[in-house]
């Protein structure tokens, strides 16, 4: 359930707002008590891709094999 707090208290109460934020909490910012707007984490950064990490692992034969004509018809 989100928390809701007026901009007032927001503004002196950002650094534990933040915090709780960070940690999962949704929290709605209200202004003269109608929700305005919502404070919550970024997404998580996605990791960088590693070329060669399934180095030695092979695709096996049905993978190159053509596609049946009713999947290439989807396609286009």
């Amino acid at each position: 359930m989100p928390l809701i707090v007026n901009v007032h208290e927001a503004k002196t109460q950002l650094s534990r707002l933040l915090e709780q934020a960070h940690a999962g909490q949704e929290i709605i910012l209200a202004k003269a008590g109608k929700p305005y707007a919502r404070l919550m984490p970024l997404a998580p950064e996605a990791t960088a891709r590693k070329p060669g990490r399934l180095a030695g692992k092979h695709l096996s034969e049905a993978f190159f094999e053509p596609l049946p004509p009713e999947e290439l018809a989807a396609w286009e």
